[in-house]
This record gives C-alpha cells, sequence and structure tokens, in this order.
C-alpha cells in the first residue's frame, strides 16, 4: 500500500465517523425533546384519569420490564447476527410512531366512552407493548454509537450527546407545560401527533446516516479479522464485563431507589415545603448539573483516568442521598441535587464508555441489551421494589414519622451504592483498558 493511500484512508474514516456524529446529535436532540415533551406530564395525567399511584407508578416498571425483554431475547441477538444497526433504529421508530397512534386511538375510544380508568389502563399497557419494539433502536443505536467511536474517543463523544439530550429535554419540559393545558393536549391528540412527526423524523436522519453506518461497518469487520479475535479472547473480555454489569446493577439500585421517595419528601411540611415553583428550581438544578459536567467529563477522562474520574461520580452518588435530609433550606438543596445530577451524568457518560471498551465487538448488541436493561431499573422498578416498599414498611408497621422513615431511605441509598462502588473497585477498575 502506498503512503497517499495510508494517509487517505484514516482521513476518510474520520469523515465518516463525523458525518455519523452529525446525524446521532441531531438525533439525540430530537429523542429528548420528544421525552421531554411526551413524558413530564404522563404520570399526572394517568394519575387524574385512575386516581390511584400504584397503578400509576406501574407505568415505569412495565416499561423497563418490556424494554429489557425486548433487547435481551430477540434484537441483541439480531443486531449481532444480522450486523444491523441503523436498520434497527429505522424500524424501531418507525414502529413507535404507528404504534403512538394506534394507542392514541384506542385511549381516545374509551374516554369516549367515559370510561377513564380503562382509558389509563390503556396508555399503561399500550405505552408498555410499544417499548417491548421500540427497544430495538436502543440496542441499534448503543452499537452504532460503539462503533463510530473509539477508546480515546468515545468519552468526549459520549459527554457531548448527553448535553445535547440534557439540552433537548429541558426545550422539551418548557413546551410540555403549555402542551399539557391540564390534559387536554393528551385527550386532544395533540401531543400524540407532534411525539410523532418527530418520530418520523428521526427515522429519516438514520436513513440518511444509514451509508455511513455500512462503511464504518465493513471497516470494523476487517479491523476484527486482522486482529485475529478469537472466541477465546471474546469469552475473557467478558469476565471483567459480567463484574461490571453486577457492579452498575447494585449502584443503579441504590441511586435510584430515592427517586420517588425524594420528589414525595421534598414538599412534605415536616420536610423542606417545597413550593411548585421551588420544586422546578430544584429539578433545575439537578439538569444543570448534568450538562455542565457532560461537557466537561471526556476532558476529565483524558487528564484523569475514565476509572478516576467514574470514582469522582460515584462518591457523589454515595454522599449526596445522606445530605437530602440535611439541607434546611431550597437553595442549599438545589446544590446538593446539582451534586446528584453531576453524579448520575457521570456514571452514565463512562459507564457507557468503560462498557464499550470491555465489550467485544462481535457481541456488541447482546451486551448493550443487558447494559440498557440494567440502566431501565433507573426507570421505575428500583423505587417501586426497594425504596417505596421501605418507607411505607416504616411508616405503616412501626409508626416512624413519613420525613424520618423518608431520611431512612436516604442513608440506605447511600449504603448500597457504596457496596456497588466497592465491587467496581475489586474487580473492574484495576482492569487495563484494551483498544477499540
Amino acid at each position: 500500500m502506498s503512503e497517499g493511500a495510508k494517509v487517505q484512508k484514516p482521513q476518510a474514516q474520520q469523515t465518516t465517523r463525523t458525518s455519523i456524529f452529525a446525524n446521532l446529535s441531531l438525533f439525540q436532540f430530537l429523542s429528548f425533546v420528544r421525552r421531554g415533551v411526551f413524558y413530564t406530564f404522563m404520570i399526572n395525567y394517568i394519575f387524574n384519569l385512575m386516581q390511584t399511584v400504584t397503578y400509576t407508578a406501574i407505568l415505569g416498571t412495565l416499561d423497563a420490564l418490556a424494554s429489557a425483554l425486548g433487547q435481551n431475547l430477540l434484537w441483541g441477538r439480531i443486531a449481532d447476527r444480522y450486523k444491523l444497526k441503523t436498520k434497527l433504529i429505522i424500524a424501531g421508530e418507525s414502529i413507535a410512531a404507528i404504534s403512538y397512534f394506534l394507542v392514541f386511538q384506542i385511549h381516545k375510544t374509551l374516554l369516549d366512552a367515559q370510561a377513564n380508568f380503562q382509558a389509563g389502563l390503556s396508555l399503561i399497557l399500550g405505552l408498555s407493548l410499544l417499548e417491548f419494539f421500540w427497544s430495538m433502536s436502543d440496542v441499534g443505536w448503543a452499537a452504532l454509537l460503539t462503533e463510530a467511536t473509539t477508546t480515546k474517543t468515545r468519552a468526549k463523544t459520549i459527554g457531548t450527546l448527553n448535553f445535547i439530550a440534557s439540552l433537548g429535554r429541558m426545550i422539551g419540559i418548557n413546551f410540555a407545560g403549555s402542551l399539557y393545558n391540564n390534559g387536554e393536549g393528551f385527550r386532544q391528540g395533540t401531543i400524540f401527533y407532534i411525539v410523532i412527526a418527530m418520530l418520523v423524523v428521526g427515522a429519516a436522519i438514520m436513513f440518511i446516516t444509514s451509508r455511513s453506518a455500512e462503511k464504518m461497518s465493513t471497516k470494523t469487520e476487517s479491523a476484527l479479522s486482522e486482529r485475529g479475535q478469537g472466541k477465546t479472547a471474546a469469552a475473557q473480555a467478558e469476565k471483567p464485563y459480567r463484574w461490571f454489569l453486577l457492579s452498575l446493577i447494585i449502584i443503579i439500585i441504590g441511586a435510584s431507589c430515592v427517586n420517588q421517595v425524594f420528589l414525595l419528601f421534598i414538599q412534605l411540611q415536616d420536610g423542606l415545603k417545597a413550593t411548585s415553583q421551588e420544586m422546578s428550581l430544584i429539578l433545575t438544578a439537578f439538569t444543570i448539573g448534568g450538562m455542565l459536567i457532560s461537557l466537561t467529563c471526556g476532558w476529565l477522562a483524558d487528564r484523569l483516568g475514565k476509572n478516576k474520574v467514574l470514582f469522582i461520580g460515584l462518591i457523589l452518588a454515595v454522599l449526596t442521598p445522606s445530605l437530602y435530609g440535611l439541607a434546611s433550606s431550597v437553595p442549599a438543596m438545589a446544590v446538593v441535587y446539582g451534586l446528584s445530577g453531576v453524579s448520575l451524568w457521570i456514571i452514565l457518560t463512562l459507564g457507557f464508555t468503560i462498557a464499550g471498551d470491555l465489550f467485544p465487538e462481535e457481541k456488541r448488541g447482546r451486551l448493550f441489551s443487558r447494559y440498557n436493561a440494567v440502566v431501565a431499573l433507573s426507570w421505575g422498578p428500583a423505587g417501586l421494589l426497594v425504596g417505596g416498599p421501605l418507607a411505607d414498611l416504616q411508616v405503616t408497621r412501626f409508626a416512624v414519622p413519613r420525613s424520618v422513615a423518608y431520611v431512612n431511605i436516604f442513608y440506605i441509598s447511600s449504603i448500597i451504592v457504596a457496596a456497588g462502588t466497592i465491587v467496581f473497585a475489586l474487580t473492574v477498575a484495576r482492569r487495563k483498558p484494551r483498544d477499540a
């Protein structure tokens, strides 16, 4: 091969990756605008229809379960076997657009029949079934993003995408306030149709991306062949991945089991007694903290190392829940919750990065399916299965004051995250990263 050809090849590969990143950025922005628009008031809307907290909380749990089943039983295996990435995303977004329309029509029919409880139930079941098929998009996204980055560029790229995601979510939340209109946005279908339009645009973006992704996929397969990675190497790479996944399960459960309890605590009369405006300030601080660290996370990882920066995030995740009960004012709570946002986005950014470094290329679809299933524990299952029951048990069985019970859950959260951090330190952190 001539010297000119050697120079030209990495330049072409860099151009391809840049093109994919630009499209992924736009897709990420639209995705999180859509989530902000649709899910910000969905819980409130379902509660107004069904008048029961239990059924309302089930939405996130069923969504997480459906997503985990879809990714692990089908989409991860299909992605690896048929080398599909962008096609899975396109199919997932297209199926989601059609499903949203069908779910709305069923929901509207039940509303017209004045069957409000059944209308709410149709949303819970419909959105959960939708998530089973939509999760193919998550598998394709994770595999494509990992393939389009290297070990050196992955942290910066993911940090930038997380910043874009946070910005999109904030914009979506702001639009949601006016679109919701006391539930009319869902009842009349306005929010559904806006979401459907964004899904169609997202599918179109991925269709444009597919050509660049096919070129990148061909280069990756060629590189794998040249390196001669066999089944033995892949099996060895899976061992630290299993430990990483176990430590992440413990950390995610610990960090997210307080999500619902925290929102209730800050509004308690014997808690923080926050008004709606003050609550918005606290939640905004969380998002801003996440946005700021997303931009600098890759830079810090390059200088300090991924594991060291991840440990900073984990230490914050251990400390912040214990500080919730000590914050005596709204500004103090905003600062603490802002640090919680910093810790979460460090964990998500570098967790994904380390996962990409650990996963063998030929099994990324299946292994990212498991990773996504673990992250989905934060959607609702951790709070429904751990935080909520432990809080209710203290109040109903042992007559502990509600504010004290909630603070105890915060301490339990810190202990669980600390346990996961220890597992990560003893099993994964010592491993030398491999090149990608």
